[in-house]
């Protein structure tokens, strides 16, 4: 399955079935969409929106629609935690939010830098780790812990990873590397148990990195070309469109390689997609 967002609206494609047409489509916001995930056994997906609003979504029922939680400002980024039961979302006004689906409510906030955009956040996948990346180019990493009241942020570093926007971080599967984007037209590496020292700058695009997704083994990394584990481009496709693409691909059997072309082919699924900005997310069959 493939999950299309763009202004008010989330689109859900099955990618094994020829044609372009959604098999279904989610409305309910009243402004752009910026992020979407799914819930790993499929059974609701979740949106967030400039119109300040996260929302979940049964795939199960005809009407889609389960619940919104309301937040203060524009959603710029919004990741599952591993557990299921928690999504984290980051603002226009720099605030940091947990939300409990559970107890259907915020259970935690913070703001670490002032009204400071927050831009991306991400999660290792053994929710050790939590990273939020804002306009100012900073990043800040937080060790997660379980408390009387749910997870607690604890302060474990600060990067100043580029001199503008950063546009997305991104932990690695295997949770050795955090991966940067910016709109200074560059990617960085920084090695995680290194206490994040800086392995690589990545060069080579012509506008701004939008996004990247790493294969599920943490071999490649994509972004508008394929880097390898050892951070030397192995495929480039020139830009066929400058919207700005996210894919996230979970575990599965796929190859490291196969993922990457995938990546590409999906540009041709998604060109009838209208919407100014495509986020498109994958979920393994």
């Amino acid at each position: 399955m493939l999950a299309a967002v763009g202004n008010c609206h989330a689109r859900l494609y099955d990618v094994m079935k020829e044609g372009t047409s959604p098999i279904r489509t989610f409305n309910g916001h009243s402004g752009n969409v910026t992020a979407v995930g799914f819930q790993k056994d499929r059974k609701w997906l979740f949106t967030g929106s400039e119109d300040g609003t996260l929302k979940i979504w049964d795939m199960r029922q005809r009407s889609g629609f389960q619940r919104s939680y309301p937040s203060k400002a524009a959603i710029n980024t919004a990741v599952l935690h591993p557990n299921q039961g928690e999504i984290i979302s980051g603002d226009e006004d720099g605030n940091i939010r947990v939300w409990d689906l559970t107890a259907n409510a915020c259970s935690y906030e913070l703001v670490p830098d002032g009204k400071c955009a927050i831009r991306s956040i991400t999660i290792a996948p053994d929710a050790s780790l939590v990273m939020a990346a804002n306009n100012r180019g900073t990043c800040f990493i937080w060790k997660l812990n379980e408390g009387n009241r749910g997870n607690v942020f604890q302060p474990l570093h600060k990067i100043e990873a580029h001199d503008t926007y950063c546009l997305k971080a991104l932990i690695s599967p295997d949770v050795k590397y955090l991966a940067t984007t910016s709109a200074d037209k560059t990617i960085k590496i920084w090695n995680i148990s290194k206490k994040f020292e800086l392995e690589k700058t990545l060069v080579g695009h012509q506008r701004w990195v939008w996004d990247c997704c790493f294969s599920a083994d943490s071999q490649y990394l994509v972004s508008g070309q394929m880097w390898s584990v050892s951070l030397h481009p192995v495929l480039h496709c020139p830009s066929r469109t400058s919207r700005s693409l996210h894919l996230e691909i979970p575990p599965s059997s796929r190859s490291p390689l196969s993922s990457a072309l995938l990546y590409y082919m999906l540009l041709d699924i998604i060109s009838a997609f209208t919407a100014s900005r495509i986020i498109p997310t994958i979920l393994s069959a």
